[in-house]
């Protein structure tokens, strides 16, 4: 293998003005950047540590309508969100794919009563205040089945829990279920194929490149760009302000704008336990609190149970599940596994901060998780807000920021992204399987773990990471876990990282399989061969 020290793609900084600079390099600023280059305009996206490094890659990892937020009358984002569903299925097959949700259903169940379908429901039905009857669950799952054109997820169906798999691992009160369709997308992944396609058609990504200073000049944004080597500028037509959780931070600090909006800082912990149950289904459960949580079946050998709500005060004060949290999660689960969930359970533990909408909800839990985008020309050049959002619908937030790009910076192009796969997506939605036998032919030495790891994080590529190797030994050196310094070499020159934490937490989830001198050793090598 070539032992020169590795440059990741990090291109010079343009010296004439571009058309966009998009601050933030999460799934909202990577999917604006993809769409917006597409288009015809010349992009600059900067982010200030890794891409996905912050909200984009602590979600629980679902495209889903959000079933929940039916209960307040949220319609529009949930049936934007239900459409979208399939059409992202055809653009990522490899890192995402349909799930079932096992809903079990118990007529004894109470639940808060502060959403407004409880309140107008303890209004007209005062004897069903505080119950979820079995009709309302299922007539959210109808309108869940109907709202958004199903094409390839199948619809609601009703279980009978006794001596099945979805009910062995299940308290014996449970004797009925309801069972659904929504989708599972690896969240980090998304981001930085939209950030290599981006890239691919003629945007500049740029990483640890944090935007310290702007002032409009002439009717340009004037942009300091604070990077590892020092300091550099440049000149944009319009920012688009995805700031994530500094969204806020963004507009008042940074930009010093006087704008009204505000953003609502949400805090959502998950924690991973080893595998609880033998199948491949997500449970939904119901708590009495009013919040729900996902169990869902994880990197093979795990459980993932999240999330909470709780509020941020700080989006620089990094979020992390309390151990408050975490005994939340285990007490919730614990209502409806036979087996208690307990700390010792849990391998690993991660939060992300949700920079919503600030719309003035009483709760964490009922803020709006739809996106808002606002328009800002106060200054003397023109900025892009954008507000909350969800990962199912960051394409449609994408056209709808693009709107609103192209009434101040129009160009002739529209609408394009629906359906054109990202980089390894050319493949059927349901071809993985296929997939995965044919990298096994090509490369007998692949056992089916260490070929199904590739082809889902890497989809037709997986072969360019391979090359001509005929044995491990070929793909240099072994980190542990199927992780060989070929993956690493593709993972820094093709996907922007740069620290081993990098491809075990975000490129990949080899930080659960890695023991701590593996990891300490990728952390090294990357040091010495990684270029500045």
């Amino acid at each position: 293998m070539p032992q020169t020290p590795i440059s990741a793609p990090q291109a010079d900084i343009l010296p004439a003005p571009v058309d966009l600079l998009v601050i933030g390099g999460g799934i909202n600023g990577c999917g604006i950047a993809r769409d917006a280059v597409g288009r015809g305009y010349s992009v600059v996206l900067a982010e200030q540590g890794d891409l996905a490094g912050a909200t984009s890659s602590a979600s629980t990892k679902l495209f889903h309508g959000g079933l929940r937020y039916l209960e307040y009358f949220e319609f529009r984002l949930v049936r934007e969100a239900l459409i979208e569903r399939e059409v992202l299925l055809r653009a990522m097959p490899h890192i995402s794919w349909p799930m079932r949700f096992v809903l079990p259903y118990h007529p004894d169940m109470r639940f808060e009563g502060a959403t407004p379908t409880s309140r107008l429901l303890g209004m007209f039905m005062p004897w069903m205040r505080g119950r979820r009857p079995a009709w309302l669950i299922r007539l959210g799952l109808f309108l869940y089945d109907s709202l958004g054109g199903r094409k390839i997820l199948p619809g609601t169906a009703t279980l009978h829990l006794p001596g099945t798999a979805e009910g062995a691992p299940l308290q014996e009160r449970f004797e009925r279920a309801y069972e659904y369709s929504d989708c599972w997308v690896e969240d980090s992944r998304l981001v930085v194929l939209n950030a290599r396609d981006a890239q691919a058609r003629g945007a500049t990504i740029l990483t640890r490149s944090r935007v310290s200073a702007a002032q409009a000049k002439g009717g340009l944004w004037e942009v300091t760009l604070e990077t590892a080597e020092g300091p550099k500028t440049l000149r944009a037509r319009m920012l688009v302000n995805a700031a994530g959780p500094w969204v806020g931070a963004m507009i008042h600090g940074t930009l010093r704008l006087n704008a009204r909006d505000k953003v609502r800082l949400v805090r959502g912990s998950h924690i991973v336990t080893r595998r609880l149950y033998d199948h491949d289904k997500c449970y939904f459960f119901q708590g009495t609190d009013g919040r729900i949580i996902f169990a869902i079946p994880y990197e093979s050998d795990f459980t993932l149970i999240g999330t909470t709500d709780a509020d941020h005060a700080d989006p620089d004060t990094p979020p992390r599940c309390t151990d408050a949290e975490r005994d939340y999660l285990c007490e919730f689960a614990s209502q409806y596994f036979k087996r208690p969930v307990t700390a010792d359970d849990v391998v690993w533990s991660y939060s992300g901060v949700r920079p919503l909408y600030d719309d003035g909800a009483r709760s964490a839990t009922a803020a709006t998780r739809d996106y808002v985008l606002k328009t800002d020309q106060s200054a003397g050049a023109p900025v892009l807000h954008v507000f909350g959002g969800k990962i199912t619908t960051y394409r449609r937030l994408a056209e709808s920021a693009l709107a609103r790009i192209g009434a101040v910076l129009p160009v002739h192009n529209g609408n394009w992204t629906a359906g054109v796969p990202l980089p390894g997506g050319d493949f059927p939605v349901d071809g993985v399987a296929a997939l995965t036998e044919d990298l096994r032919r090509r490369y007998p030495f692949l056992d089916a773990f260490w070929a199904r790891r590739l082809i889902r994080a890497y989809g037709t590529e997986a072969p360019a990471i391979l090359g001509e190797a005929r044995s491990p030994a070929d793909l240099g050196q072994d980190f542990g876990a199927t992780l060989h310094e070929a993956e690493v070499r593709w993972l820094i020159t093709q996907e922007f990282a740069r620290t081993a934490e990098d491809i075990l937490w975000r490129r990949s989830k080899l930080g659960l399989r890695l023991t701590a001198p593996q990891a300490t050793e990728l952390a090294r090598w990357m040091a010495s061969e990684v270029s500045a």
